[in-house]
């Protein structure tokens, strides 16, 4: 098995590069000759990616070249958009592998990727009517707007056709991508994993001192609620991260008297020191994320998790720890209920570690993986 392992990264990186990472990992870990073909969007000027989506992709010759020069079984691409798009996937089946299409978001149907506005969960996008997206200009630019509207509609039969297998990180990911128009008989779930190294010990949740939100910092991540929640707590709360509404929350936080540090985009060695001195990782979303390592990441570290009742976190972690969205005074009550108690903290801390050790280790996402990939080489 010989396996090409596509991405084109992020002007804005995130969870899909470290799924990127760590898939690289796991393949090299478990003897799978493969190589790995990127493309970084923060290398094309806004023109040139304009003109790639509007032509669906840039890149085939390339992609047929690392086909050709791998014989390559299998092509797994995570982000295709805007350099490798459908152009590519129909190069990389065309070359003569199997292709098979990583779901981190709904970027198939909507301009911004995550199905939200005005500070909550948004599919007036789906199948091919994107009219909605220019419309309502979710861009935030009519021209890239127009752009991604006309893009999506005219290419996506091409990406239905080229596709072996769509793959989805959550159960939740998958119902909801089917609802919006992916092929449901060519959808699967492959949960994200964590090495073993990320895995603590035990729990240490009892000792921390303060919350923490790992999180980019923006509307549908609804951080204003976790901020009015800290203040009526009266938990301390360190925020790490970047984006649009970093002011507002520093603004909000003044305004309050909460007890809120912003610290900025931070390193995954300082996120990890961060985790470690957390009582309780904080996310607030207003949106349906689909599985976010940023949770994943706090549940191995053996830390509670005060989610909302949204997409794929109650699967995650477990309905019983979500609260409903833009509830301050739930959300402030479960905060208030674990700093009351550290030894609550600290059980909870051990359940979601318990959680982690048992759904998202290396073997069995290895496992599922070259299943997968078995499956279609033999279709």
């Amino acid at each position: 098995m010989r396996v090409l392992v596509v991405h084109n990264r992020y002007r804005t990186e995130g969870g899909e590069e470290r799924s990127v990472e760590l898939q690289l990992r796991a393949l090299r870990r478990a003897g799978v000759e493969h190589s790995l073909l990127e493309r970084l969007s923060s290398e094309a000027s806004r023109a040139g990616a304009a003109r790639a989506l509007l032509r669906g992709g840039r890149d085939e010759a390339d992609i047929t070249a690392a086909v050709d020069g791998l014989s390559a079984d299998v092509v797994h691409v995570h982000n295709m958009l805007p350099l490798v798009g459908p152009r590519g996937l129909a190069a990389a089946r065309a070359a003569g592998a199997r292709v098979v299409l990583h779901l981190h978001n709904v970027r198939l149907f909507c301009a911004i990727g995550v199905a939200s506005r005005d500070g909550g969960p948004c599919f007036r996008c789906r199948g091919r009517l994107t009219v909605p997206g220019l419309v309502l200009n979710c861009r935030g630019s009519l021209p890239e707007a127009a752009v991604y509207a006309a893009a999506l509609t005219i290419h996506q039969p091409a990406v239905f056709d080229a596709v072996d297998r769509f793959v989805a990180p959550s159960r939740y990911a998958a119902g909801q991508l089917a609802k919006l128009g992916v092929p449901a008989e060519r959808l699967e779930t492959l949960s994200h994993y964590l090495p073993a190294e990320a895995f603590a010990e035990r729990s240490r949740a009892s000792e921390g001192d303060y919350a923490l939100v790992a999180s980019r910092l923006s509307e549908e991540k609804g951080l204003d609620v976790a901020v009015e929640a800290a203040a009526e707590a009266g938990v301390a709360l360190k925020v790490a991260g970047e984006g649009p509404a970093a002011a507002a929350l520093a603004s909000q936080a003044s305004r309050l008297g909460a007890p809120v540090e912003l610290l900025g985009r931070v390193g995954r060695e300082q996120l990890a020191e961060l985790l470690a001195g957390a009582g309780a990782l904080v996310m607030p979303s207003r949106y349906h994320e689909f599985s976010p390592y940023a949770a994943l990441e706090a549940m191995a570290a053996g830390v509670p998790v005060v989610a909302t009742r949204m997409g794929g976190l109650p699967e995650l972690i477990g309905t019983e720890r979500c609260v409903a969205p833009n509830d301050t005074g739930a959300l402030a009550e479960r905060l208030r209920a674990l700093w009351d108690d550290p030894e609550r903290r600290g059980a909870e801390g051990e359940a979601l570690l318990a959680r982690a050790r048992d759904r998202h280790r290396e073997e069995p996402y290895v496992r599922d993986l070259l299943g997968l990939y078995e499956r279609i080489s033999r279709a």
